[in-house]
């Protein structure tokens, strides 16, 4: 039997993920893995193998700006694990411009917010069978205090609003993505309260790593910064690992966390308040319960 612990992990491929994957591969767990790209998920594979030779590695394919996408792959590795110890929703976007998906959902609202929820939603069940006294199961999810950019919060618009912005525009909408992973992190928390899953978000610091790959001339200024010693993705890796595997966050239930500190953070005022994340939740639930139909049908 198989004792290693099981973490599934997006945004693995690039980054502080692929920082945080190899780090949890030498610590000797087994790795699924939610990519888009085959090639960047094999090339991770042989990565790790050359770091921790013989971690068992388990690569679902998934586009997670489709929630249908998102829903299949959910279903995919809760069938595939008969345990799931830790959830880490790690893949993110900044866009800078407006990108509307086939489904009719924002891009980056799509990538940062709704598809964690879902896969979080969708894999909820197996985490929490999973938990035990002795080792509960981990929900950690990277959040931002780029959240402070955002300057409204409007649950029933914002999870569909698909209006143009401008490259400067795009930051509070960023924000506003950010600021919802927070909100579901502690009304989430509050809802497993008791069932020995530990609920956790962080901010990972300013980091280099994929820095405004949109943006000309990205490339360059991040190999300045790396060369200046600025923005450490190392920093956002450590934040993530140690919420999935230290004991002091074991009883965590919505808990938001800085990287290189540790430090706890509070949500920004805007969605700070229980009614405002129970009404993003609501929201999001029925919004995704629209998703459902059609998929299962």
């Amino acid at each position: 039997m198989d004792l290693r612990p099981v973490i599934v992990m997006t945004g693995a491929t690039n980054g502080i993920g692929r920082l945080a994957a190899l780090d949890l591969a030498r610590r000797g767990a087994r790795l699924g893995i939610v990519a888009r790209s085959r090639p960047k998920a094999d090339a991770l594979r042989e990565e790790i193998e050359r770091a921790a030779p013989g971690t068992p590695i388990d690569v679902f394919r998934a586009d997670l700006s489709l929630l249908a996408e998102v829903l299949r792959a959910g279903g995919e590795i809760a069938a595939h694990y008969p345990r799931i110890d830790v959830l880490i929703n790690n893949a993110g976007l900044h866009a800078f411009s407006q990108r509307v998906t086939s489904e009719g959902y924002a891009e980056m609202t799509a990538v940062n917010y709704l598809a964690p929820w879902v896969l979080t939603d969708t894999l909820r069940d197996r985490l929490t069978a999973s938990a035990s006294a002795s080792a509960p199961a981990r929900i950690v999810t990277v959040a931002s205090r780029a959240s402070l950019r955002a300057h409204t919060i409007d649950p029933s618009l914002d999870l569909t609003d698909t209006a143009d912005f401008t490259r400067v525009g795009s930051s509070p909408r960023y924000g506003r993505s950010k600021l919802m992973d927070i909100m579901f992190t502690q009304e989430l928390g509050r809802r497993l309260q008791g069932t020995g899953v530990a609920v956790t978000c962080c901010c990972p610091g300013f980091n280099a790593t994929g820095l405004g790959r949109e943006l000309p001339l990205a490339g360059a200024l991040e190999r300045a910064l790396a060369a200046l010693g600025i923005g450490n993705p190392q920093h956002g890796a450590d934040i993530i690992v140690k919420l999935a595997t230290d004991p002091e966050f074991a009883d965590s239930a919505g808990g938001y966390f800085a990287a290189r500190t540790a430090k706890p953070l509070q949500c920004p005022e805007i969605g700070r308040g229980e009614a405002v994340q129970r009404a993003l939740w609501e929201a999001t639930a029925e919004l995704v319960h629209d998703i459902r139909r059609p998929h299962n049908a």
